[in-house]
């Protein structure tokens, strides 16, 4: 599950969320390459190096000028020579993250003896992380089964943040996810997320007249080497996670269309960027250019007709609708569906019944 931590760090260790560094700086690893050492990107130099560390700390933690070679800050494509002496250092030292369960609303739509299924609303992110230490799903989760035993209190016995949770959604992503509440369920959900068996059926509205009624994107992704904030797409395959995502249209508004994705793999950001990849980013997504507007007449009513439709749905318009997967006890396939929620449903009926 290296990959899954990977792509859970990425998500929530955001530099932008990071609180305002301290004068202090504490060293944490000292390396001196060796003489033979081969010029190597020093990044995979150091993921070699620290146990449990990711590219994507290590990239994050150079961006912020916390990585250094020979007493110099230096980017994460700075290639190491022999006898370089690379530090990484940090504005406060290491913390343990702690769960702390919280009692917040809990939209369960089913549990039992092995897990939950959970709605995620938008606007509410799944697990705690550097700037989100409170009000995540996994507290009010934590806060549900604090008398299971599931959940150590504190301390050095309290478990992973990632406990229970084998895939998430964005923070402004609504829909359904499926939690964990032993660690043998745990094992088997998180084989079928990782052999790709699970059935997840996303609803989006994206921007423009959709091509063709169905679709498949292949593409690795990665962050994007000059926005380090989002994913990009590398078609050509040689950098990057594997990432396959299937469309078909749902309905078609002109300016908007609705479509349904079905996921192969389950990368960061892996719907808003592959549909951005091929020409239409999901409608309001802020973080890839989807809150301005992209199609459509150039006129006050239709840029007024377009901001009311924001203000409805201040989020991208993505909504994780069916999941499906096996019963890790009984070996039954079953599935769960999720309406698509108010937000969301008011825009569908503002595009579908538009006279401009």
């Amino acid at each position: 599950m290296d990959e899954w931590n990977e792509e859970i760090e990425a998500y929530n260790e955001d530099p932008s969320s990071i609180e305002d560094a301290s004068d202090d700086l504490y060293e944490h690893f000292r390396f001196v390459a060796d003489k033979g050492q081969n010029l190597l990107r020093v990044d995979k130099f150091l993921v070699d190096r620290i146990t449990g560390a990711s590219r994507n700390r290590i990239q994050q933690a150079a961006d912020a000028g916390y990585v250094l070679s020979n007493g110099n800050p230096i980017k994460s494509s700075y290639k190491v020579k022999p006898l370089d002496v690379i530090t990484v250092v940090m504005d406060h030292p290491r913390r343990e993250l702690i769960i702390i369960p919280e009692d917040l609303p809990l939209h369960i739509v089913y549990e039992d003896d092995d897990l939950m299924v959970v709605y995620k609303p938008p606007g509410v992110v799944v697990h705690p992380g550097y700037g989100n230490y409170t009000g995540t799903l996994v507290n009010a989760i934590a806060w549900h089964l604090q008398d299971t035993g599931y959940y150590p209190d504190s301390g050095e016995n309290a478990e992973d943040p990632r406990l229970g949770l084998v895939h998430r959604i964005d923070k402004e992503t609504s829909g359904l996810l499926v939690v964990a509440k032993n660690p043998d369920a745990k094992t088997h959900l998180g084989m079928q997320f990782y052999y790709k068996t699970t059935k997840r059926l996303y609803v989006a509205l994206v921007w423009g007249n959709v091509k063709n009624d169905r679709g498949t994107i292949d593409g690795n992704i990665a962050r994007d080497p000059y926005d380090r904030m989002q994913m990009t797409v590398f078609p050509d395959n040689d950098y990057g996670k594997t990432a396959v995502t299937h469309y078909r249209v749902l309905e078609r508004f002109g300016y908007v269309t609705l479509v349904e994705c079905r996921l192969e793999t389950g990368r960061t950001h892996q719907i808003r960027v592959h549909m951005k990849y091929i020409g239409h980013t999901l409608f309001n997504d802020e973080r890839y250019g989807g809150n301005v507007i992209l199609k459509g007449e150039n006129h006050a009513k239709y840029r007024q007709f377009v901001q009311n439709c924001f203000d409805i749905c201040p989020r991208q318009a993505l909504h994780a609708r069916t999941l499906g997967f096996v019963h890790p006890r009984t070996g039954e396939e079953v599935f769960f569906e999720s309406p698509v929620p108010d937000d969301m449903q008011q825009l569908i009926e503002k595009w579908r019944n538009v006279r401009i």
